[in-house]
């Protein structure tokens, strides 16, 4: 018998509501227990693939497959995953589990006392071998057969036992501990005492450590491990500290600090030592042969590095570390800060700095051609960046000294004066004066590039006879930020990388990829040639992690984000032939950055949408037959879910705007709903992002939300200079009404919320529309004007730059424009405000000074508005500790519930917590 459409329509119907009935709505411990991938990890051969998932409270999972999708492994309360280089050999660690922890936190368990980690070694060919009470483990980098590890001391039996044979030295952070060394051929264990620091080469087979011997037959020193011989040779033997161990590219020399001066508990008494690895290892200098030894020392807080060649040694300097008179008492000594109105950097922010001040070194190198040292850093000069790995005999040294005063208000790119400084004997020549932008060699080191904002183009100086060329133009590559919309000049939107010798750089616009010869010869050439015209945003994907240069005939993979459709894809196309990219994969979804065996052509990716987490896939490089390794969260489908899409209207200022509007499941366009409005900057081209459930620090989770029968609409907002507040308004409103105006939205019934730069917004709103049921409103500035004035606590500088040119996007100064800060000001109309207010403000902020969440209150309090203030003590911008997130998130909900569905309103609301109660009361229930 013919069923008709209707019946079949109707059976459909009654399916889906079945099934939608027996799913449950997402709550607070359902989204603790929520996974995502935090290590994914391939064999170097690309048989094996590992990835390990997190819950956001409770235990780890580390769980390997092979490339064709088949489980192999899977293990608890594990990370830190690595493989071998020649892929026989998988190493992780297993922590213990979240319940011991607990409960030995309970217990008040001693620190020495609570369980340690074990290395576990899990063989390809079958087998798993755990090591315990691990403190660290390390594998060589490019080649493979060997293992090392330390692991915690042995407990020493209680005095009156057996105390008399106790070793006369302990295993110590200071004195080190045992290292053993694995041959995983053989199986043979090499155990070495009291090592404070350990290391293998990176491609030959030997290993480095520093012991400080075992007062007997083993003498203090810095060895030489041979992995092929299976020998310990000490290279340089003495009591001391020895800092900075490093070898050159090819594994041939050895450099490294020491100092045998035990009396200097200052660190001001390092020589540099260098030596062949099969030679003699000797005094290269120290703090005596420096061009500037009055006072100065080498430090061992900078890098020690060589260049690619092995030709120069690069080390770092500094005055000499100080001690207060020590007969001078703490007690006798004032606490005062001194702020000088003309100090280069601003008070606060050297407070900020002071320990990293103190610590702070300066670069210079050591030419082994001519023996000669030279400072390239200086306290006035402090920024080198070397060219050509070092090799080349000029390096760029950078200085905003002149200019620092004016960045307290001068936004980036600061100024700077550029110099070419000769690093083998130390001279320098201007190249540029207040020059604003970043110079970046070229990568074979012929040339310097940098971008202009303010003719939105590329610049190139060739290094061989310091010739500037202007290498692209705006009619051609509009290589500026066409999206800018803060009153400062666009910057770039950056370069893929270099050709090999530097023959062109492969340059982006909003859309295409560009290459462009660095001499200006030649005209750039589009090898992209569909992107503007598709609204597909190309850019290059690395797959070889080591790759330096692009060859000219190379393969480029590409990655693609269409505008229009949200989508994303994987492209390919030959770098001399330009033309549209070939379609590897593309679809309606999100495409994470793929992961490429290093060995192989294996290669792992994500694939997500709104409603599918982004679990992993294994193909290879043309992407064909991608099988999925994960499948992380199965639990999602029992929960009423939701769906996201993209919503336009037209602002008030009357053009376009996107926005998404995240629905239920089970949404019925029948039934009103309520909704919340949360926003930040633009979102829209996030469609297809899978939002993992979580207990945000700072602004609501969209699944739980729509789990529990709301909307929720995220406009984009589009920024005019001076008025930011109103362009929110603009934006955001006729959106809001758009969707009233479906009939499926309850007009009563809507809610805002915002953090940060969104929470401004939402306040600055709730002075201007009563349409609002109700608003959370996190870390705002409703005041400007302090505000202004302000410090950013956690950096030390002040926020005048902010207003000026970056996100408040005012433009000018306070006495150049101080209307402008009135009017933005939602503190001067609160008196405007009919909606009940939730505030987060944390008195250790350091972006938002928490004093702006205080005004904020006041203001309420004192105009007699519904206001409530939640302040999580101790914590930054947002709460970061667990406990407090998931408060955050529940006071909240609960807020919203109240006014926006009518539940009835939770004591601590209600009545509130008073202080002497907040250690025994949450006020979460009702009365």
């Amino acid at each position: 018998m013919r069923r008709s459409a209707f019946s079949l329509l109707f059976l459909a119907i009654l399916i889906s509501v079945s099934a939608q009935s027996t799913k449950k709505t997402l709550g607070w411990d359902d989204i603790e227990s929520w996974r995502r991938i935090t290590e994914t990890v391939m064999s170097p051969d690309g048989n094996f693939i590992a990835w390990k998932s997190e819950p956001w409270k409770g235990d780890t999972r580390v769980k390997v497959y092979d490339k064709k999708g088949v489980e192999k492994g899977s293990w608890e309360c594990a990370t830190s995953i690595q493989f071998t280089w020649d892929s026989r050999w998988m190493f992780f660690t297993i922590k213990p589990s979240a319940e011991t922890v607990r409960q030995n936190k309970i217990m008040k368990t001693k620190r020495e006392d609570l369980p340690g980690d074990t290395l576990a070694m899990w063989s390809v060919a079958g087998g798993l071998e755990k090591i315990p009470s691990i403190r660290s483990y390390r594998l060589p980098a490019k080649w493979s057969g060997w293992v090392a590890w330390q692991a915690e001391p042995a407990k020493a039996s209680p005095a009156g036992n057996n105390s008399d044979k106790l070793p006369a030295k302990r295993e110590s952070a200071s004195n080190g501990y045992t290292l053993n060394i694995k041959n995983l051929v053989s199986g043979k264990i090499h155990v070495l005492p009291f090592v404070t620091d350990y290391q293998f080469a990176e491609e030959k087979p030997l290993a480095l450590f520093v012991s400080t011997g075992d007062d007997k037959e083993f003498a203090p020193g810095l060895y030489l491990f041979d992995a092929v011989k299976e020998e310990v040779r000490l290279l340089k033997g003495g009591k001391g500290t020895y800092r900075q161990v490093s070898l050159n590219k090819s594994a041939s020399s050895v450099a490294f600090l020491f100092n045998g001066n035990e009396s200097d508990k200052l660190g001001n008494e390092f020589a540099l030592f260098h030596g062949k690895l099969d030679g003699e290892v000797t005094q290269l200098l120290d703090k005596s042969s420096l061009a500037q030894s009055d006072g100065w020392i080498i430090s061992e807080g900078g890098r020690l590095s060589f260049s690619d060649s092995g030709n120069r040694l690069f080390f770092a300097t500094a005055p000499a570390n100080r001690q207060r008179d020590t007969v001078r008492l703490d007690e006798d000594w004032p606490n005062v800060d001194i702020w000088h109105w003309n100090e280069g950097t601003l008070h606060t922010q050297q407070v900020v700095n002071r320990n990293r001040d103190a610590r702070r070194s300066y670069q210079a190198v050591y030419n082994f051609s001519s023996g000669n040292v030279v400072q390239l850093a200086t306290p006035s000069v402090p920024g080198i960046t070397l060219i050509n790995s070092g090799d080349s005999d000029i390096a760029l040294a950078v200085t905003n000294e002149p200019y620092q005063v004016e960045s307290m208000w001068d936004s980036t790119p600061g100024r700077n004066d550029v110099y070419l400084m000769n690093i083998t004997d130390g001279k320098t020549e201007l190249l540029k004066k207040g020059f604003r932008g970043r110079m970046q060699p070229s990568q074979g080191g012929k040339y310097l590039l940098w971008f202009t904002a303010a003719d939105s183009s590329w610049y190139s100086i060739n290094l061989s006879d310091k010739k500037e060329q202007r290498i692209t133009n705006p009619s051609l590559i509009l290589a500026a930020d066409e999206t800018n919309d803060v009153p400062n000049p666009p910057g770039s939107y950056s370069i893929a990388g270099w050709l090999k010798d530097d023959q062109a750089v492969l340059v982006y616009d909003r859309y295409d990829i560009w290459k462009v010869d660095p001499s200006g010869s030649t005209a750039p050439v589009r090898i992209t040639t569909n992107g503007r015209e598709k609204s597909i945003v190309y850019r290059v994907m690395r797959l070889d992690r080591d790759q330096e240069f692009f060859s000219p005939s190379e393969k480029l993979f590409l990655s693609g984000h269409n505008d229009i459709t949200r989508g994303e894809g994987y492209y390919a196309l030959s770098l001399n032939r330009p033309g549209v990219p070939a379609v590897l994969m593309s679809g309606d979804y999100r495409l994470g950055t793929p992961q490429k065996a290093r060995n192989a052509g294996t290669v792992v990716f994500s694939m997500e949408t709104f409603k599918t987490f982004p679990d992993l896939h294994v193909t290879d490089t043309e992407f064909r037959k991608p099988v999925r390794i994960s499948d992380v969260n199965p639990q999602q489908k029992d929960f009423i879910w939701g769906s996201a899409e993209v919503v336009s209207w037209s602002s008030l200022d009357g053009f376009q705007v996107d926005g998404l509007l995240f629905r239920p499941e089970n949404f019925d366009p029948a039934k009103k709903y309520p909704m919340i409005v949360n926003f930040y900057d633009k979102s829209s081209q996030g469609l297809h992002n899978y939002k993992n459930p979580e207990l945000h620090r700072s602004t609501i989770d969209y699944h739980y939300y729509t789990s529990n029968g709301y909307l929720v609409f995220n406009p984009d907002i589009h920024y005019r200079d001076g008025y930011p507040g109103e362009s929110a308004y603009n934006c955001i409103m006729p959106g809001v009404t758009a969707l009233i105006a479906t009939g499926f939205v309850d007009p009563a019934r809507i809610g805002a919320q915002g953090h940060s730069w969104g929470g401004y917004q939402v306040a600055y709103m709730a002075t201007r529309t009563g349409l609002f049921a109700a608003i959370e409103s996190g870390a705002p500035v409703v005041n400007m004007f302090s505000a202004y004035g302000g410090i950013r606590w956690e950096t030390g500088l002040n926020r005048a730059f902010q207003y000026e040119h970056q996100q408040s996007r005012i433009g000018l100064s306070i006495w150049e424009s101080p209307l402008r800060y009135l009017e933005n000001s939602p503190l001067f109309t609160m008196d405007k405000v009919t909606t009940p207010i939730l505030i987060m403000a944390n008195d250790q902020d350091g972006h938002v000074p928490w004093y702006q969440g205080i005004e904020y209150f006041i203001a309420l309090r004192r105009l007699g508005k519904p206001a409530w203030m939640l302040n999580y003590t101790g914590e930054p911008h947002w709460p970061q500790k667990p406990q407090n997130k998931k408060d955050f998130q529940i006071r909240m909900a609960q807020f919203f519930d109240h006014f926006l569905k009518g539940t009835p309103m939770p004591l601590w609301m209600k009545e509130g917590i008073p202080a002497v109660d907040k250690e025994f009361e949450l006020g979460y229930g009702f009365r």
